[in-house]
């Protein structure tokens, strides 16, 4: 009988023995992963685009304008309430959201009035910097 009791017990600590050692091991693997993840979003952050770029050119029909910037907020409804705010109608546009927002629309006047490239970059700056 005490024979059978100390292989139970015996059979049990090697039970815990390897469990503790599987633990190890998980925990290890965990570090690692978590250290791969770091370098990840390290050398994502690397790759992101600038934090804001505004770009506006005369075209054939109105102005073009490209904007690229972080995304949150509500950084696209500023820019369309610019759009409106200098008379101005989105006739076509393009918008991503992934890593970044990034926007390239062409817009035209609603009236015929002196508008420069620089008035509309410098105001939709402006808004994008308000978010």
């Amino acid at each position: 009988m005490k024979v059978k009791r100390n292989y139970v017990i015996m059979d049990a600590l090697l039970c815990i023995y390897k469990l503790k050692l599987k633990l190890e091991a998980i925990k290890t693997e965990l570090a690692n992963l978590i250290a791969v993840k770091r370098e990840y979003l390290s050398l994502m952050k690397e790759l992101q685009l600038p934090k804001k770029e505004v770009e506006v050119e005369k075209g054939e029909k109105g102005f073009i304008v490209r904007v690229i910037c972080e995304k949150g907020g509500d950084k696209l409804v500023s820019v369309l309430e610019v759009f409106e705010e200098m008379g101005l109608t989105v006739s076509h546009a393009r918008v991503s959201c992934n890593l970044h927002l990034s926007m390239e629309a062409i817009v035209v006047a609603e009236e015929e009035r002196a508008l420069h490239a620089k008035s509309i970059a410098q105001a939709v700056t402006k808004a994008i910097e308000r978010q």
